[in-house]
């Protein structure tokens, strides 16, 4: 391909009007990775209740459940389809990853709880990448609230910032 052709690629990715079709694929593909981590941080949540990680995940789950109530309030808001099947999907991959041994088949590993942690903070920085996009939107689309999305993005962070903190508190408990 000459640089000419990739240029003209490259302008009619940028140009192609996709708009609200594409942009349901996109929330749609968000929504299925929040029904994931909704599901995976309540189990861990779960799992670690009575300890000091089951405390401080207990407000993280509970605003990830709602992040993912406010992705739901925002596709309605534009006017956009919920595909199920991704639904599905997402809370499927989830109980998928359940078969993931991390060393040990009868009991749970200390490691899976390292790993679990790693996983939902991909899933917040994934969450707060749709957060931007949508951020960026509002201000040409009056659906969107951007104060909304402003607050979206700040729970986000501090969403991270306590998984990672755990994160690797546990792996240095688990390695060291």
């Amino acid at each position: 391909m000459t640089a000419e052709q990739s240029s003209r690629t490259a302008h009619s990715d940028r140009t192609h009007d996709g708009g609200p079709e594409l942009l349901g694929i996109y929330l749609s593909d968000h929504l299925m990775g929040a029904t994931g981590g909704v599901e995976r941080i309540r189990r861990l949540t779960r799992t670690a209740r009575g300890t000091d990680l089951g405390a401080a995940l207990e407000p993280v789950a509970a605003e990830i459940a709602e992040d993912r109530a406010a992705l739901l309030a925002i596709m309605r808001d534009l006017g956009l389809p919920v595909r199920r099947y991704k639904v599905v999907a997402g809370w499927a991959a989830e109980k998928a990853g359940l078969l993931k041994t991390n060393g040990r088949l009868v009991s749970r590993s200390p490691l899976s709880t390292v790993v679990e942690l790693e996983v939902l903070g991909a899933t917040v920085e994934g969450k707060a990448a749709g957060w931007q996009v949508l951020r960026r939107l509002a201000e040409t689309d009056g659906r969107l609230d951007a104060h909304r999305l402003d607050t979206l993005l700040e729970r986000a962070a501090r969403q991270r910032k306590t998984l990672e903190d755990w994160r690797v508190r546990r792996a240095v408990e688990v390695f060291g």
